[in-house]
Protein backbone atom coordinates (compact mmCIF):
# COMPACT_ATOMS: atom_id res chain seq x y z
CA UNK A 1 0.00 0.00 0.00
CA UNK A 2 2.17 2.47 0.87
CA UNK A 3 4.44 1.77 -2.44
CA UNK A 4 1.36 2.42 -4.11
CA UNK A 5 1.18 5.89 -2.31
CA UNK A 6 4.39 6.73 -3.23
CA UNK A 7 3.99 5.93 -6.82
CA UNK A 8 0.87 7.85 -6.76
CA UNK A 9 2.47 11.07 -4.86
CA UNK A 10 5.03 11.01 -7.54
CA UNK A 11 2.42 10.64 -10.76
CA UNK A 12 0.63 14.17 -8.76
CA UNK A 13 3.91 15.80 -8.17
CA UNK A 14 4.69 15.32 -11.82
CA UNK A 15 1.48 16.68 -13.14
CA UNK A 16 1.24 19.43 -10.69
CA UNK A 17 5.39 20.50 -11.72
CA UNK A 18 3.84 20.11 -15.54
CA UNK A 19 0.75 22.19 -14.45
CA UNK A 20 2.12 25.30 -12.49
CA UNK A 21 5.34 25.46 -14.83
CA UNK A 22 3.19 26.19 -17.74
CA UNK A 23 4.73 23.00 -19.72
CA UNK A 24 1.70 20.90 -19.87
CA UNK A 25 0.74 22.64 -23.26
CA UNK A 26 3.72 21.79 -25.06
CA UNK A 27 4.13 18.00 -23.06
CA UNK A 28 0.60 17.01 -24.06
CA UNK A 29 1.02 18.83 -27.65
CA UNK A 30 4.02 16.47 -28.06
CA UNK A 31 2.21 13.35 -27.03
CA UNK A 32 -0.55 14.43 -29.56
CA UNK A 33 1.76 14.99 -32.09
CA UNK A 34 2.99 11.60 -31.91
CA UNK A 35 -0.35 10.41 -32.18
CA UNK A 36 -1.25 12.90 -35.29
CA UNK A 37 2.05 11.52 -36.86
CA UNK A 38 0.26 8.15 -37.52
CA UNK A 39 -2.27 9.23 -39.33
CA UNK A 40 -5.43 7.66 -38.07
CA UNK A 41 -7.18 11.52 -37.61
CA UNK A 42 -7.92 12.89 -40.62
CA UNK A 43 -10.50 15.16 -42.68
CA UNK A 44 -13.64 13.83 -43.93
CA UNK A 45 -15.12 15.70 -46.74
CA UNK A 46 -18.75 16.43 -46.84
CA UNK A 47 -21.11 14.86 -49.07
CA UNK A 48 -21.90 17.33 -51.95
CA UNK A 49 -25.99 17.22 -50.43
CA UNK A 50 -25.11 18.12 -46.97
CA UNK A 51 -22.68 20.86 -47.83
CA UNK A 52 -23.23 24.14 -46.66
CA UNK A 53 -22.82 27.63 -48.28
CA UNK A 54 -20.02 29.72 -46.09
CA UNK A 55 -21.13 33.16 -44.26
CA UNK A 56 -18.94 35.40 -45.54
CA UNK A 57 -19.89 38.57 -43.23
CA UNK A 58 -17.47 38.65 -40.55
CA UNK A 59 -14.46 40.41 -39.66
CA UNK A 60 -10.81 39.82 -38.76
CA UNK A 61 -7.27 41.51 -37.51
CA UNK A 62 -4.49 40.52 -38.74
CA UNK A 63 -0.63 40.65 -37.07
CA UNK A 64 -0.28 43.93 -38.04
CA UNK A 65 -3.89 45.24 -36.60
CA UNK A 66 -5.29 46.02 -39.68
CA UNK A 67 -8.73 44.79 -40.10
CA UNK A 68 -9.98 43.03 -42.63
CA UNK A 69 -13.17 41.74 -44.41
CA UNK A 70 -12.94 37.59 -44.55
CA UNK A 71 -14.99 38.50 -47.50
CA UNK A 72 -11.58 39.21 -49.46
CA UNK A 73 -11.04 35.02 -50.33
CA UNK A 74 -14.40 34.66 -51.93
CA UNK A 75 -13.39 32.86 -54.79
CA UNK A 76 -10.10 31.39 -53.76
CA UNK A 77 -9.86 27.64 -51.64
CA UNK A 78 -9.86 28.62 -48.02
CA UNK A 79 -8.23 26.28 -45.00
CA UNK A 80 -9.89 28.19 -42.09
CA UNK A 81 -8.99 26.94 -38.71
CA UNK A 82 -9.90 28.05 -34.97
CA UNK A 83 -7.26 27.56 -32.54
CA UNK A 84 -5.65 28.92 -29.51
CA UNK A 85 -2.18 28.62 -27.65
CA UNK A 86 -3.89 27.13 -24.41
CA UNK A 87 -5.02 24.59 -26.09
CA UNK A 88 -2.55 20.84 -26.30
CA UNK A 89 -3.98 19.67 -29.93
CA UNK A 90 -3.71 22.86 -31.39
CA UNK A 91 -0.26 23.39 -30.59
CA UNK A 92 0.05 19.60 -31.48
CA UNK A 93 -1.27 20.02 -35.12
CA UNK A 94 0.37 23.19 -35.80
CA UNK A 95 3.57 21.50 -37.07
CA UNK A 96 1.46 20.07 -39.61
CA UNK A 97 -0.29 22.71 -40.72
CA UNK A 98 3.06 24.78 -41.27
CA UNK A 99 3.87 21.85 -43.70
CA UNK A 100 0.61 22.02 -45.66
CA UNK A 101 1.19 25.45 -45.76
CA UNK A 102 4.26 26.21 -46.65
CA UNK A 103 3.34 22.53 -49.78
CA UNK A 104 0.81 24.70 -50.75
CA UNK A 105 2.13 28.19 -51.25
CA UNK A 106 2.05 28.67 -55.22
CA UNK A 107 -1.33 27.01 -55.23
CA UNK A 108 -4.57 29.01 -54.80
CA UNK A 109 -5.45 28.40 -51.05
CA UNK A 110 -5.30 30.85 -48.61
CA UNK A 111 -4.88 29.78 -44.80
CA UNK A 112 -6.99 31.68 -42.23
CA UNK A 113 -6.26 30.87 -38.85
CA UNK A 114 -7.81 32.40 -36.21
CA UNK A 115 -6.62 32.71 -32.54
CA UNK A 116 -9.03 32.38 -29.80
CA UNK A 117 -6.57 33.49 -27.35
CA UNK A 118 -7.56 36.44 -25.09
CA UNK A 119 -4.25 38.35 -25.54
CA UNK A 120 -3.50 37.92 -29.33
CA UNK A 121 0.25 39.32 -28.45
CA UNK A 122 0.60 35.47 -27.10
CA UNK A 123 -0.78 34.15 -30.38
CA UNK A 124 1.78 35.82 -32.54
CA UNK A 125 4.62 35.63 -30.19
CA UNK A 126 4.21 31.83 -29.99
CA UNK A 127 4.41 32.15 -34.17
CA UNK A 128 7.79 33.76 -33.80
CA UNK A 129 8.94 31.44 -31.02
CA UNK A 130 7.68 28.37 -33.39
CA UNK A 131 9.08 30.23 -36.42
CA UNK A 132 5.98 29.72 -38.14
CA UNK A 133 4.90 31.62 -41.51
CA UNK A 134 1.54 31.61 -41.82
CA UNK A 135 -1.12 34.17 -41.22
CA UNK A 136 -3.18 34.28 -38.07
CA UNK A 137 -5.91 36.23 -37.35
CA UNK A 138 -8.58 37.66 -34.06
CA UNK A 139 -12.02 37.96 -34.65
CA UNK A 140 -12.70 41.83 -35.43
CA UNK A 141 -16.65 41.03 -35.44
CA UNK A 142 -19.09 38.26 -34.39
CA UNK A 143 -19.02 35.02 -36.04
CA UNK A 144 -21.53 34.07 -38.13
CA UNK A 145 -23.71 30.91 -36.90
CA UNK A 146 -22.74 28.20 -40.38
CA UNK A 147 -18.77 28.47 -38.80
CA UNK A 148 -19.94 28.10 -34.77
CA UNK A 149 -18.02 25.39 -32.65
CA UNK A 150 -18.32 24.22 -29.03
CA UNK A 151 -14.47 22.81 -29.31
CA UNK A 152 -10.87 23.56 -30.69
CA UNK A 153 -9.11 23.08 -32.91
CA UNK A 154 -11.86 23.28 -35.21
CA UNK A 155 -11.11 23.06 -38.83
CA UNK A 156 -13.13 24.34 -42.23
CA UNK A 157 -12.23 24.11 -45.92
CA UNK A 158 -14.28 26.62 -48.08
CA UNK A 159 -14.35 26.14 -51.86
CA UNK A 160 -13.87 28.97 -54.62
CA UNK A 161 -17.86 28.30 -54.78
CA UNK A 162 -18.23 29.33 -51.07
CA UNK A 163 -18.87 25.76 -50.08
CA UNK A 164 -18.06 23.87 -46.80
CA UNK A 165 -16.77 21.39 -48.50
CA UNK A 166 -14.78 19.53 -45.26
CA UNK A 167 -14.85 19.77 -41.39
CA UNK A 168 -13.58 18.42 -38.93
CA UNK A 169 -13.46 19.54 -35.03
CA UNK A 170 -10.42 18.16 -32.94
CA UNK A 171 -6.80 17.72 -34.08
CA UNK A 172 -5.76 15.83 -37.69
CA UNK A 173 -3.43 15.18 -39.93
CA UNK A 174 -3.46 17.67 -42.60
CA UNK A 175 -0.05 17.51 -44.98
CA UNK A 176 -1.36 14.49 -46.59
CA UNK A 177 -1.18 13.81 -50.52
CA UNK A 178 -5.09 13.50 -50.01
CA UNK A 179 -5.71 16.29 -48.08
CA UNK A 180 -3.47 18.51 -50.60
CA UNK A 181 -5.63 16.72 -53.61
CA UNK A 182 -8.64 18.36 -51.95
CA UNK A 183 -7.52 21.64 -51.34
CA UNK A 184 -6.07 22.09 -55.45
CA UNK A 185 -8.93 20.01 -56.71
CA UNK A 186 -11.19 22.32 -55.12
CA UNK A 187 -9.66 25.82 -56.10
CA UNK A 188 -9.02 23.83 -60.36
Amino acid sequence: MKKQLREWAVIIGIMSLLYFTGLHTGVAGFLQRIILSTGVMQVEVIDEDKQQIADYNFKLTDERGQVADFSQFKGQTVFLNFWATWCPPCVAEMPDIHDLYEKMENENVVFVLISQDDNFDKAKNFLERKEYSFPIYQLASPLPKVFASRSIPTTFVISPEGKIIAKRTGMAKYDTEEFRGLLTRSGS
